[in-house]
């Protein structure tokens, strides 16, 4: 199977992931429309974002645009994208329960459909979970480069790629290297439901590839952007292993008596002026 066939394989995923997590307890959108504000970006991204007011933002693989909508109830002229077509129908239907303007394109990040502005975006924003879903970043990183306005910035917050050469499946507290740093190969996983509703009668197939530091830093260079802020944190914004306690925001960490490890980054980039 070629690295096309596996994205088309997660695009299904996630046609059929949309269906689980909309009414899932783990997303409550419910609780959200009802109370937003009762629903903040963690303290990592609200801190990494800072004032978006008036910035035309573009926020890539945004799911059903939960996260969208809080960047335009901020006060952002807001613009997701995601593959699947679930998710972006959903996210226009969760825009119109929230009464909150936000535009939804369909699209791949590798490959932008001609409807996304280029070079129209004071901001662009990806967040946890994001690219590992993607087999190459450069392509990823022109989608970034040309979408932002001379001048623009774009900021990312995903899990620390060192933390991926351990076993996340282990129920001890030890930390178990099991896979290669520089592995290049995708990984399978067999889904039973999904990470927001496991278990259920949908079993599912995720394909997903491994970044290095030098990847995704040396993309985004590659495509024109210069490297202004990098930041590594010990917390991660979900449970990656069975060990891990929760540390307050909906933050975890490791447990007492392990030694800290980076577990999550940050990243700001610029284009250029």
């Amino acid at each position: 199977m070629d690295a096309r066939d596996r994205m088309d394989a997660n695009r299904e995923l996630w046609q059929r992931w949309t269906e689980l997590h909309v009414p899932s307890d783990f997303y409550d959108v419910d609780g959200f429309v009802a109370d937003p504000d009762s629903r903040p970006f963690d303290p990592i991204v609200s801190e990494l974002l800072g004032d978006v007011s008036g910035l035309r933002v573009l926020h890539l693989q945004c799911h059903f645009g939960m996260d969208t909508l809080r960047l335009a109830r901020a006060g952002a002229e807001v613009t997701g994208i995601d593959f699947s077509s679930a998710a972006i129908a959903e996210a226009r239907e969760l825009a119109g329960r929230l009464g909150v303007p936000a535009t939804f394109i369909e699209g791949d990040v590798t490959a932008p459909p001609a409807g996304l502005p280029r070079g129209a975006f004071d901001l662009v924003f990806t967040s946890y979970g994001v690219i590992s879903w993607l087999p190459d970043l450069r392509p990823w990183a022109v989608t970034v480069a040309e979408s932002l306005a001379p001048g623009g910035a774009f900021k990312m917050v995903d899990s620390h790629p060192f933390l991926w050469v351990f076993d996340d499946e282990a129920e001890d507290p030890e930390l178990r290297v099991k896979y290669p740093y520089f592995m290049r190969e995708a990984l399978e996983w067999e889904e039973f439901g999904s990470y927001a509703s496991p278990g259920g009668d949908y079993v599912g197939t995720s394909h997903s590839w491994q970044h290095t530091f030098e990847e995704i830093v040396g993309s985004l260079v590659e495509a024109g952007l210069a490297i202004e802020g990098l930041r590594e944190y010990p917390v991660l914004a979900w449970k990656y292993t069975q060990a891990m306690v929760e540390r307050g925001s909906g933050l975890f960490g490791l447990p007492e008596g392990q030694p800290e490890l980076p577990l999550m980054f940050s990243l700001v980039a610029r284009k250029p002026a």
